[in-house]
């Protein structure tokens, strides 16, 4: 009996560049809309509508040993130059982001769109995307730092959401965005603690992480949805609580959340898929 042709399986890799390009399409728009077309947010602002921004972020990468810092600057640097020409771009020649003062710069969106559900995407697709094949240290390594990154973002977006309830006056917990968005950052933080409790230190026995991984793998992806379906959910919020019609800014809206939901796709199809 002959062989079952597998020419229309195609491999993961090609699925992973569409992911990155993604993650660089919705940065970009998430960055017009929020320094173009609002009005900037601060940590402390008078004007109460700006505390979804800070004054200042930054992110600390736990330090990793040479080789695995080699392979990580590698695949950061894949795609982060383009994000940086884009938003060079954007900040030149549309915003005059120069004269602003340096407390404007988005951040609930921002941080729950890119840091959160892009990083976390991001982390997923590192076991496929990241230049070691065979160190599964490194891919680990790789895939820790960025859902580090991401459950931080999450963690702080969720605390300026509350500072600004806090400020306006506004109730906490009222709309099944908020239910959502709070159920999804706290089953990212009880993935990211059992798994970094299985797999990282102490570490599982070989066969309870082996019986672990799958229902790890679709925890992951589970999450990921949930936050995506969270964030089109906010898109459609704010959509509807400004009143846009046809315009820039509903068409770069409905881009974001469109191009959030191509994300989750190849984020899912890069976890079925071989490798090669």
């Amino acid at each position: 009996m002959a062989p079952k042709s597998r020419s229309y399986q195609i491999s993961a890799i090609p699925i992973t560049v569409f992911g990155h390009l993604l993650f660089i399409a919705v940065t970009t728009l998430v960055l017009v809309w929020l320094l173009k077309f609002r009005e900037g947010l601060a940590f402390e602002s008078a004007n109460k509508l700006k505390i979804f921004n800070v004054s200042s972020f930054a992110l600390r990468i736990p330090s990793l040993s040479s080789e695995t810092a080699s392979y990580l600057c590698f695949y950061m640097i894949c795609g982060g130059p383009i994000v940086l020409a884009c938003i060079s771009l954007l900040l030149c020649r549309h915003f005059n982001l120069f004269q602003l003062p340096p407390s404007h710069l988005q951040l609930h969106p921002l941080l729950m769109v890119i840091g959160f559900i892009l990083m976390a995407g991001e982390a997923i697709m590192a076991y496929k995307s990241t230049p070691s094949r065979r160190d599964i240290q490194v891919q680990k390594a790789v895939h820790l730092t960025l859902q580090t990154i991401a459950l931080g973002c999450g963690i702080f977006g969720i605390v300026v959401i509350f500072k600004f309830h806090d400020e306006t006056n506004m109730p906490d917990m009222v709309t099944l965005h908020s239910w959502l968005g709070m159920i999804a950052i706290c089953l990212f933080g009880l993935q990211y603690l059992l798994g970094f409790f299985s797999y990282v230190f102490p570490g599982a026995e070989s066969y309870s992480r082996a019986a672990y991984l799958p229902w790890h793998t679709f925890g992951g992806l589970l999450i990921l949805f949930l936050a995506i379906c969270t964030a089109e959910m906010g898109l459609l919020q704010k959509f509807l609580s400004l009143f846009l019609t046809r315009s820039q800014e509903a068409l770069i809206v409905n881009f974001i959340g469109l191009l959030l939901f191509l994300f989750a796709v190849a984020v899912a199809l890069t976890v079925v898929l071989p490798r090669y």
